[in-house]
């Protein structure tokens, strides 16, 4: 039995739709906290505002939610690559939610010292299990062309792959910029849920191969941890 399901768009805008549609209907069903890890790419700037747009239509608060981050490049929170400013300007600010459910990745600060800062800051608020990890309710993944996720690429160091801590620190990232920082694969093992949204020309030999009894990618070893993952993809098999 596959341990994940795979739904398939023709467009990645009616996938980022439907991915928007299925998690505003998820957030309706319950005003518990809800604690959410955002990645960034280029699919996450149009999900974003898709989930702003059923937000407003439905009028559905996200005050219960807690934002987290599966990955942040070491950069200020206005650089344009900062995965922070893309939710904050398409998702956080249009919606109006609040700054103490907010908890970003500081890229500015050196890099031990944001991943000090983002691992208490998910240990105070997230439930852990028995492990001690946090469980995060949901969190969001994009697929690189090499078949990476969040921050997490091929041949990273054993200390990252086996990590865990929430957060770890990366170094030396075959995509500029080269110091990251990430949630590590134990954290993304223990969430409630993993939601992909794999997008884009030139993913298809890495979804692929991810998919694969045994993948060998990143995202071939996030399925390979966890019960069950959902896919959302518009890239042809």
């Amino acid at each position: 039995m596959k341990n994940f399901e795979l739904k398939s768009f023709p467009s990645d805008v009616e996938l980022a739709s439907a991915a928007a549609k299925d998690w505003l209907a998820l957030l309706s069903q319950s005003t518990v906290a809800h604690r959410v890890a955002l990645s960034g790419g280029r699919i996450a700037r149009s999900f974003f505002r898709a989930v702003t747009q059923g937000a407003e239509v439905s009028r559905l608060s996200l005050q219960n939610v807690d934002f987290f981050w599966a990955d942040e490049r070491c950069v200020s929170p206005d650089d344009p690559d900062s995965n922070y400013l893309l939710a904050k300007v398409n998702l956080l600010q249009p919606l109006a939610i609040a700054p103490d459910r907010i908890h970003r990745l500081k890229g500015e600060l050196p890099p031990d010292e944001a991943v000090a800062e983002a691992n208490a800051a998910i240990q105070r608020i997230v439930p852990k299990n028995g492990a001690g990890l946090p469980v995060l309710d949901l969190i969001f993944l994009g697929l690189g062309e090499n078949g990476h996720i969040a921050s997490l690429m091929p041949d990273a160091p054993t200390d990252v792959v086996v990590s865990t801590s929430p957060y770890v620190r990366i170094e030396d990232s075959p995509k500029p910029p080269p110091n990251r920082i990430s949630l590590s694969y134990a954290a993304i093992a223990a969430a409630k849920s993993v939601w992909m949204l794999a997008s884009g020309a030139g993913k298809e030999e890495a979804l692929s191969q991810s998919l694969r009894p045994g993948g060998a990618t990143p995202f071939g070893r996030v399925l390979q941890s966890r019960a069950h993952t959902l896919i959302y993809s518009d890239i042809a098999l």
